[in-house]
């Protein structure tokens, strides 16, 4: 749902990591991009806001100053929505690239 929510606020390059086997601290992370801070900002409200309609809540949120990272964590999953330069340098398929990722067509 988190993918497809942020689908829906055009994020880009969306991916899903399985992290069942990497981590102990979340079963999955949904990675995205946005085209600038505005839109880093929109994904996330609209993650959000879909997740309430639904009955959820993020239980933590982090951005830094300027929006261009912003951490959703929804207990089992946690979202990352970066702008591209910060999700370049940040690299975090690199560094989890033992996760599976999982396919989005289904």
């Amino acid at each position: 749902m988190v993918a497809e929510f942020a689908s829906d606020k055009k994020a880009e390059n969306i991916i899903v990591l399985d992290m069942h086997k990497v981590t102990n601290y979340c079963d999955y992370f949904v990675i995205c991009t946005g085209n600038s801070d505005r839109q880093v900002k929109a994904i996330a409200e609209g993650i959000e806001e879909q997740l309430e309609k639904v009955g959820m809540k993020v239980t933590h949120k982090q951005a830094d100053k300027e929006s261009r990272w912003i951490l959703l964590d929804l207990g089992s999953v946690i979202a990352h929505i970066f702008e591209r330069e910060t999700r370049d340098f940040y690299g975090l398929e690199h560094l989890w690239q033992e996760a599976k990722k999982v396919n989005l067509e289904k």
